[in-house]
């Protein structure tokens, strides 16, 4: 079980997590090594472009909400460098990024649990 698998587990449960994720996907919105707050969301109130800790296709990923399917109750999860991972249902996005180094992401409120 890697890092990301080991926060989706401890969001999905309830908890608020701090972690480095490594990796340059998410530059210029995370850093490698930057320090995250993640905690539990309510998948119905995510956005387009909010930052995401969800699973699509048996990986999980921090990354960006880049579409929404309300109807279908899915989002669609990409890198901030144009990379589409795919489309995942409500039930495997776990936690959303409230911040960065300190720094609070803008349109996180109301979304946590």
């Amino acid at each position: 079980m890697g890092m990301l698998d080991l926060m989706a587990t401890r969001v999905a449960a309830g908890a608020t997590v701090r972690f480095r994720p490594t990796g340059t996907s998410m530059t210029p919105l995370i850093r490698s090594r930057a320090l995250v707050t993640v905690a539990p969301v309510d998948p119905a109130a995510v956005e387009r472009g909010d930052i995401v800790l969800a699973k699509v296709a048996g990986t999980v990923y921090l990354h960006l909400v880049s579409a929404v399917d309300h109807a279908a109750g899915r989002v669609q999860i990409s890198n901030n460098h144009g990379h589409v991972n795919g489309w995942t249902g409500h039930a495997r996005v776990y936690g959303l990024c409230t911040e960065v180094d300190g720094v609070g992401r803008p349109r996180t409120r109301g979304k946590t649990r």
